[in-house]
């Protein structure tokens, strides 16, 4: 008996690749997004008491009531809106969960659904795993990754039933404008088009940028749901708690298929981000990463690499090593973990097709003495 492969994802990704690569030379890990330094005392905490309290059976299928109150609090005080309220929040096992499961409950087989590349790894398996017909627009570094609207406006059909969005976006940092939700309210208008906004980073951002969130998008309100992680903004990625917020037709559209994939999620933890949310400090996280982006914007300026835009948001920045080597980008990835033991990831991992551009992502959500001993290899180039 054979198994059907239903989908295009590598065995083995690109991310885990680079990661086991790094661990066997004992290299400066700045590929995969996995924060070295310590979480807040206060949620390692929480996380004990709610064993003690007996927070370790099932939790509620939508979330604790507690955590999506806090959830709901949360993004209207830092949006200064009333949008959000608890029964809008449904707590997930991850952000890649709630993208996967945004698909099942929205597309049916042979429904077109347009997303941007580069773009994360797990868009595109989603899309076909679930029946759906992935309509790529490629966005390009010449024009700083910003999104082409006369493109997207010629790619919807008849059978497009979604717009796949991410912002602030990785890898490229670049975060979405109030002209840009415009731009796309307009193209869906009254179109039976519904969007998944991925915005996961979106306590990331740096310098004079903002994050407009979708749900605040009041053309759109209706037909979108937008997805977040909390091991973004409290570097807990190995967590995996996440939440999505929708209009209340998504919501149960969402919980239908929510029930029988997971049902419910990890209760201790929730618990602990709901004592959590109540006192932590807003724009923490964004203070802490933009110091880290500048160490490592400044300590490759004296390097060979050109650095594309500085990113807005995520924690992440491009660099062009065209000034190196003329190895492709996995090539030239595999050889500076070996050779220079510092390693990233190449760009053309976030694209179907093959690219010819020679960029690396580099991930600074690192100690400052991890960033600056990579910085310091990197400019011995």
């Amino acid at each position: 008996m054979s198994l059907r492969v239903k989908h295009t994802a590598s065995p083995l990704n690109i991310f885990t690749i680079m990661t086991n690569l790094a661990r066997q030379e004992n290299a400066y890990n700045l590929s995969q997004g996995l924060p070295d330094y310590e979480i807040a005392s206060e949620l390692s905490e929480y996380l004990h008491d709610a064993v003690l309290k007996g927070f370790n059976q099932y939790a509620p299928m939508q979330g604790l009531i507690s955590l999506r109150e806090e959830i709901a609090k949360d993004l209207n005080e830092r949006y200064k809106t009333d949008f959000c309220s608890a029964d809008l929040v449904t707590v997930t096992p991850g952000a890649t969960y709630g993208i996967y499961t945004s698909l099942t409950a929205i597309i049916e087989k042979g429904d077109e659904v347009i997303y941007f590349e580069p773009a994360f790894d797990c868009y595109l398996p989603a899309i076909e795993i679930n029946g759906g017909v992935p309509v790529k627009i490629t966005l390009n570094a010449a024009n700083s990754f910003a999104i082409d609207w006369q493109k997207v406006k010629d790619s919807v059909t008849t059978k497009t039933r979604v717009i796949l969005v991410n912002t602030p976006h990785n890898p490229t940092g670049y975060v979405w404008s109030q002209n840009d939700w415009d731009e796309l309210a307009a193209v869906i208008g009254s179109k039976d088009i519904y969007v998944i906004s991925d915005e996961v980073y979106d306590s990331i951002v740096f310098d004079d940028d903002q994050h407009l969130p979708g749900f605040l998008q009041h053309k759109l309100q209706d037909k979108l749901i937008a997805i977040y992680s909390f091991g973004k903004a409290f570097h807990i990625t190995g967590w995996k708690i996440g939440y999505c917020v929708a209009s209340k037709e998504i919501t149960e559209a969402f919980k239908s298929i929510h029930q029988y994939l997971t049902f419910s999620v990890n209760a201790p933890a929730q618990y602990a981000l709901s004592k959590y949310l109540e006192t932590y400090q807003k724009g923490e996280a964004a203070a802490m990463l933009q110091h880290k982006r500048n160490l490592l914007l400044d300590g490759l300026k004296q390097s060979k690499f050109k650095q594309l835009k500085s990113s807005s948001g995520t924690y992440f920045q491009l660099y062009d090593y065209s000034a190196i080597s003329d190895l492709s980008d996995v090539d030239f990835a595999k050889w500076l973990t070996i050779k220079y033991k510092v390693a990233t990831i190449p760009l053309s991992a976030f694209y179907k097709t093959e690219q010819a551009d020679k960029i690396v992502r580099v991930c600074f959500a690192k100690k400052d003495e991890v960033l600056m001993a990579a910085v310091e290899n990197l400019c011995g180039i």
